[in-house]
């Protein structure tokens, strides 16, 4: 009877992997874990090269043939014989600690006296934490993925209706569009990248992979990047038409254009020709190089930075243009809309990220995973139903498309049906930012704008 195999020693370079994946580039310590796993699998891969082509040659004995457990090599051995050997050394922190086989009629009998961890002494306290661990990051996987999922859905159905209406075809709604496309992407890409390290065979970062695992990383890197410049745009955009009064929409456009797709594929084309020269190795998920780390990290530190300048900027024009002008009048109000415009503006420019983003690296780092991985993926989810599905100009297209087919179908004859006065709509337009502009020269930007705030 043949025994049963362990599992093999790789799934240690899988974890390792994935928890340096969650702990950003700059995870020296991982680094470290990383490689000195991968040392470990090479050389039991050249101890089962040596076992094997050694049970290839043959050796004439009649009995139990050489095995590799994945962890020793057991020599052949005549039945009824014993081979006892020493622990392999980088399980057993106990010295002079053995195991054996019996070489039976049957083949080679169980381990004794025990399994590996068992009988070589390895610490269960360690390996309790390696599951822990295991469980952790499962379960952060599991929150993110849905969190990406559920943005991903209701960010294509903002962007279809978005797209499909020309009466919402403006600067505004175009960056907005931009901005959607910028976290599909970068959903998109996170399930190439888990469905490549974590369902691939090439994954454990200690053998050669295939250009394509690389061409993933560079792609998921690439969206993250572009998602961060975007929501600068956004902010670069809302505070240009609170502070500039006359400016060419369309020239401004093109200009964000370059900075939400142009910029970040200038730092990534720069992070791939230095990382094929500096650390080509495994499937690039891993960065032990600073130069490396910082050609992506400070590009999106300073988006952030920028973003929460612009965000402190547009909050102090809203306590300006929200105070009343009468010294008795109530500012409760005031203070209400100051809140509900400050709620509204923290996903739209991100500004939640500067809570961990100048915070050295190994600071709490459960909390930042879950906090920058978890949460962060409902973003796009809230972004789309903040200034898609709320948005009363949406809404309000939206109702008198539905009443027309409506009508359509009840009267039979669409084209001669007048649309009501859209009167009563316009009411639900007043927001703060048209307080804002209100008595200001660019009217006609303001007013394209003050659906998008409706709803606070």
């Amino acid at each position: 009877m043949s025994p049963r195999s362990p599992p093999p020693a790789r799934w240690l370079c899988l974890l390792t992997g994935a928890l340096a994946c969650a702990l950003r580039p700059a995870s020296g310590w991982a680094y470290e874990l990383q490689w000195e796993v991968c040392d470990y699998v090479r050389m039991f891969e050249e101890e089962r090269k040596q076992c094997l082509d050694g049970a290839q040659l043959g050796d004439g004995i009649e009995g139990c043939s050489k095995m590799w457990d994945n962890l020793t090599c057991w020599p052949a051995t005549p039945r009824g014989q014993v081979v006892i050997l020493a622990c392999p050394f980088n399980l057993s922190p106990i010295q002079d600690r053995n195991v054996s086989r019996s070489c039976t009629e049957e083949g080679w009998t169980h381990l004794e006296p025990g399994p590996y961890p068992d009988a070589c002494g390895f610490d269960d306290k360690e390996s309790g934490l390696d599951e822990q661990l295991k469980m952790f990051y499962s379960s952060v996987k599991i929150g993110y993925t849905t969190g990406y999922s559920l943005s991903l859905a209701t960010l294509l159905v903002a962007m279809t209706i978005l797209s499909l209406f020309r009466k919402l075809h403006c600067t505004r709604n175009y960056i907005h569009m931009h901005l959607f496309v910028s976290f599909i992407l970068r959903a998109v890409s996170v399930f190439i990248k888990d469905l490549i390290l974590f369902d691939h065979p090439e994954s454990d970062n200690c053998s050669e992979v295939s250009v394509g695992c690389k061409a993933a990383m560079v792609l998921f890197q690439y969206c993250v990047m572009a998602n961060f410049f975007w929501l600068l745009v956004e902010g670069l955009y809302l505070h240009t038409l609170l502070v500039v009064s006359f400016f060419s929409e369309r020239k401004y456009f093109w200009g964000y254009i370059l900075i939400g797709w142009g910029l970040p594929s200038i730092f990534i084309m720069a992070w791939t020709i230095i990382r094929i020269y500096l650390e080509d190795h495994g499937c690039w998920d891993i960065i032990n190089s600073s130069l490396l780390w910082w050609i992506l990290r400070a590009p999106i530190l300073t988006s952030i930075l920028v973003n929460f300048i612009l965000f402190i900027r547009i909050i102090r024009i809203l306590v300006q243009k929200l105070r009343p002008p009468d010294v008795g009048k109530s500012n409760s109000s005031s203070y209400s809309r100051l809140t509900k415009s400050t709620l509204l503006l923290i996903p739209l420019f991100g500004v939640h990220y500067t809570m961990f983003a100048f915070f050295p690296n190994n600071f709490k780092d459960d909390v930042k995973i879950v906090f920058e991985l978890v949460v962060g993926s409902f973003q796009g989810f809230v972004v789309a139903v903040l200034y898609c599905f709320l948005n009363g100009e949406v809404q309000a297209e939206l109702r008198r498309k539905w009443r027309r087919w409506n009508l359509k179908g009840i009267l039979g004859r669409g084209r001669n049906y007048q649309h009501p006065s859209g009167g009563s709509i316009g009411a639900t337009y007043s927001t703060q930012v048209s307080m804002l502009t209100r008595g200001s020269p660019s009217g006609r930007r303001s007013s394209s704008f003050q659906a998008e705030d409706s709803l606070v």
